[in-house]
C-alpha cells in the first residue's frame, strides 16, 4: 500500500498526465476534423459490434503471417487487459486489504490471465525487437525506389523501440511487483509465473522486498502515466484507432466504389485531393490506424514489380507529416505541402491499378487506394496534369463513347457470324435480360470474340435478351479511376438515361469493370439494376441443364481471378463452376480468389504505358500462371485477357489465354 505522500504524488502526476493527454488527444481529434465529409456512425450497434469483435478477437490480423500474428495478438490482448490491471493496481495501492475483483473464482481467473498474458507479452515483444533491430526482417522494410520521408525512416525505428521498451518495462515491472507481493504474502497458484519469480527473493529481508515493491509499482504506473500523452503520436495508437476505423468507416457497396462529386455546389473550390486536409476524415483516421506492418505493400502489384508505389509508405508518410505539423494543422492552418511532395511520387500515383489488394488485406481497415484515386481527381480536374497516353482515351470516351476512340457501329461484332441472333431493345422490347456488351466487346478484336462466344451460349440456351446497340456508351469506369470525374459523370448520366428508357432491370455483362460501375456506382445517378456477370449466368445455365457441354477431360485450365470480379464484387465460384462443368481440370495459382494478383490493366493502366519498374505486372502474373503447367489460362475479363495475351506474346509463350465464354462455347453440345 502506498504512503500518504505517495498517494498525493500519484494524484499530482495523474493530473499532469491527464492534462497532457487531453491536449494530445484533442489535437488528434481536431486534425481528423480538418478532413472532408463526416465519419459514419449510422447503424451504430452493428458497427460497434464489429469494432469490438475486431479489437478482442484480432481476427483481421490472423489473415497472414500466422506466427507473427499470434505474437502480436498476445501483446494486444495483454495491453487491453492492462487497462483493467492498472486500475486494479492503483485501487489496491490506495485501499488497505483490498483485492481487485475479490478472492473468489472471478478474482482467480483475473489473476491467472494477468500472470500468463504478462509473460507472453514480454516474450513476444522481445521477439519483435529482435526481428526489427537485429534480424532486420525484410517484411518491415521498404524498397529504395519508394518515397519515404526522412522523418519516417528514423521515426519508425525510434517509435518502435519506444513502444517496445515501454511494453517490456511496464508489463515487466508490474510482474516483478506481483512477485514481490507474493514474497511477502505467500505463493498463489493463480499466479504461477509471479510465484516462480518470487522464489528468487526468498533471501531478501521483508523491508527490502517492500521497498522493491514500491519501486516496481512506481515504475510500472509511472510509465503508463508518461506514455498515455504520447499515445496519439505513437504507432501504438493503432490499438484503438484500428477498431475505431471499423466503427466509423463509410459503408461502401464494394471496395472500389467512389463517391459522387457535386460539381454544382456553389461553395466548391477544390475538386479532388491536393493537400492533407482535402482528404475525407476516414482517410485521416487511416494515418493514425496504420500498424506500419507493410502487409499492403506485400500484395501491391505495383510495389512487387518494382514501381515507386507502396501503400504502406503512403500512410506512414501521412502520419509522420501530421506529427511534424500537428500544431499548425490543429489550429486550422493549411498544410504547407501538397501530398505529392511528401506522401507519394507522381509515378507512384499513376502506378496504382485500383486492384483493392491493399484494402482487402489491411488488418485495421485502411483504404490507401482511395487517397490515390482522389489525388488523381485533383491532378486531372484542377491541374490538368496526367499521363499523356490517357488523353486519347479521354477524347475517345467524350467524342465517340469508347476509350479506343473508334467511330464505328457498336454492332459490328455480330457481322462475322451470321448465325448469331442478336436484337436491340427496339427490335425486342419484351426482352428479359439486357446484355451490356461493353466497349471491349464492341470494338476490340479479342473482346469481340468473347461477345460472339457468349451470344452463342445465350442463343443455345434460348435466352430472351437484347442489346442497346449504338445506344450503349462506355460506362466511364476508366475515366473515374483515372480522376476524370467530370467525364465519368457525363457518361453515367447518359447511360442511366438510356438504360431507364429501355426499361432495363436485369443486366448481364462480360466485363467486370462495367459490372462494378453499373452495379455499384450508377445508383448515385439514379440507375439501380440487377447486375450479373456472364460467368454467373453461364454457371447457372449449366446447373439448370439449359446448356450442355462435351465433358471431355482432356485439358487443364488455370483460372485468373479478375480484381473487379473477385475482390471488388465477391464473385469467385461461378467461373470455376463453369470451367469444371465443361470437363476441364481446374488448376489454381498460389495467389488466387481474394488474394489474386492483378493483370495490370485496372486503374486506367489499360490506356497508358506502365510506370517504370523491375517488371511488368502482366508478365509477373503470366509467369505465375505458367508454373501450374496448364493448357489454358482462363479469364473472365476482357482487360485481363488482353494483358495476359500481351504478356504471353512478349515472353514468346504458346500458352493459350481464353475467356470462359470462349472455352464453354467451343464445347457446347448441339
Amino acid at each position: 500500500m502506498l504512503s500518504g505522500t505517495e498517494k498525493i504524488l500519484f494524484i499530482v502526476l495523474l493530473i499532469i498526465s491527464g492534462t497532457l493527454s487531453y491536449r494530445s488527444f484533442s489535437q488528434m481529434i481536431r486534425i481528423i476534423g480538418r478532413g472532408n465529409s463526416k465519419l459514419s456512425f449510422d447503424d451504430f450497434g452493428r458497427r460497434l459490434g464489429r469494432a469490438l469483435i475486431v479489437l478482442f478477437s484480432q481476427r483481421t490480423v490472423f489473415t497472414e503471417r500466422l506466427t507473427i500474428s499470434i505474437l502480436h495478438a498476445f501483446i494486444a490482448w495483454a495491453f487491453i487487459l492492462y487497462f483493467l490491471v492498472n486500475i486494479g493496481d492503483v485501487l489496491e495501492a490506495f485501499l488497505a486489504d483490498f483485492h481487485f475483483l475479490g478472492t473468489g473464482w472471478i478474482g482467480n481467473l483475473y489473476r491467472i490471465f494477468v500472470d500468463v498474458f504478462s509473460i507472453l507479452a514480454v516474450v513476444s515483444m522481445i521477439i519483435f525487437i529482435i526481428r526489427r533491430f537485429i534480424a532486420g526482417s525484410t517484411e518491415l522494410q521498404t524498397g529504395e525506389q519508394v518515397l519515404l520521408l526522412e522523418g519516417a525512416k528514423k521515426g519508425i525505428k525510434r517509435d518502435s523501440l519506444i513502444v517496445g521498451l515501454f511494453i517490456i518495462l511496464h508489463v515487466g515491472f508490474r510482474l516483478l511487483g506481483a512477485s514481490f507481493s507474493l514474497t511477502l504474502e505467500g505463493s498463489d497458484m493463480w499466479q504461477p509465473v509471479a510465484s516462480e519469480i518470487a522464489l528468487w527473493w526468498t533471501g531478501m529481508g521483508s523491508e527490502s522486498v517492500e521497498i522493491a515493491w514500491h519501486i516496481s509499482w512506481w515504475l510500472a504506473i509511472g510509465l503508463i502515466l508518461a506514455f498515455i500523452p504520447y499515445f496519439p503520436l505513437s504507432k501504438h495508437a493503432h490499438l484503438f484507432m484500428g477498431p475505431f476505423n471499423f466503427l466509423s468507416k463509410p459503408a461502401r457497396s464494394a471496395p472500389g466504389t467512389l463517391e459522387r462529386m457535386d460539381f454544382e455546389a456553389e461553395d466548391a473550390e477544390q475538386f479532388g485531393v491536393a493537400k492533407l486536409e482535402h482528404l475525407d476524415r476516414s482517410l485521416l483516421v487511416d494515418a493514425y490506424a496504420c500498424i506500419m506492418c507493410n502487409r499492403c505493400q506485400d500484395v501491391c502489384p505495383a510495389y512487387l514489380t518494382g514501381k515507386e508505389l507502396s501503400p504502406s509508405a503512403l500512410e506512414i508518410n501521412k502520419r509522420y507529416y501530421i506529427n511534424k505539423n500537428a500544431v499548425l494543422l490543429a489550429r486550422g492552418n493549411d498544410s504547407p505541402h501538397a501530398l505529392l511532395e511528401y506522401a507519394l511520387s507522381e509515378s507512384a500515383l499513376w502506378a496504382c491499378t485500383s486492384c483493392a489488394a491493399c484494402v482487402e488485406i489491411c488488418p485495421v481497415g485502411n483504404e490507401p487506394m482511395y487517397d490515390i484515386l482522389n489525388i488523381r481527381r485533383d491532378r486531372v480536374l484542377m491541374e490538368a496534369k496526367f499521363p499523356a497516353q490517357l488523353e486519347n482515351a479521354f477524347n475517345g470516351m467524350e467524342r465517340n463513347g469508347n476509350p479506343w476512340n473508334m467511330n464505328k457501329d457498336r454492332l459490328e461484332w455480330i457481322k462475322e457470324d451470321p448465325n448469331l441472333k442478336v436484337h436491340t431493345v427496339e427490335e425486342n422490347p419484351g426482352y428479359e435480360i439486357l446484355y451490356w456488351v461493353g466497349c471491349a466487346g464492341a470494338f476490340d478484336q479479342k473482346g469481340q470474340k468473347i461477345s460472339r462466344a457468349f451470344t452463342k451460349i445465350l442463343n443455345h440456351a434460348g435466352i430472351n435478351f437484347a442489346v442497346l446497340g449504338n445506344g450503349e456508351s462506355c460506362t466511364g469506369d476508366s475515366a473515374r479511376r483515372t480522376g476524370n470525374e467530370y467525364l465519368f459523370a457525363m457518361m453515367a448520366e447518359k447511360n442511366v438515361a438510356a438504360l431507364n428508357a429501355a426499361g432495363a432491370q436485369k443486366i448481364v455483362t462480360t466485363c467486370p469493370h462495367c459490372l462494378h460501375t453499373i452495379k455499384n456506382e450508377y445508383p448515385q445517378f439514379g440507375g439501380t439494376y440487377e447486375l450479373i456477370h456472364h460467368s454467373q449466368l453461364i454457371a447457372a445455365l449449366l446447373k439448370a441443364g439449359k446448356i450442355k457441354t462435351n465433358e471431355i477431360n482432356d485439358q487443364k485450365v488455370v483460372f485468373h481471378d479478375p480484381c473487379y470480379l473477385g475482390r471488388h464484387n465477391d464473385i469467385f465460384e461461378s467461373p470455376r463452376h463453369a470451367l469444371q462443368s465443361s470437363g476441364l481440370t481446374l488448376l489454381e495459382m498460389e495467389r488466387k480468389r481474394n488474394r489474386s494478383f492483378c493483370c495490370g490493366a485496372g486503374g486506367g493502366n489499360m490506356w497508358k504505358e506502365e510506370e517504370e519498374g523491375r517488371e511488368a505486372v502482366r508478365r509477373e502474373r503470366f509467369r505465375e500462371a505458367e508454373t501450374t503447367e496448364p493448357d489454358i489460362i482462363g479469364t473472365a475479363c476482357p482487360f485481363c485477357l488482353t494483358m495476359l495475351r500481351d504478356a504471353g506474346n512478349e515472353l514468346e509463350s504458346s500458352l493459350a489465354v481464353q475467356d470462359i465464354a470462349e472455352i464453354v462455347a467451343a464445347r457446347l453440345k448441339d
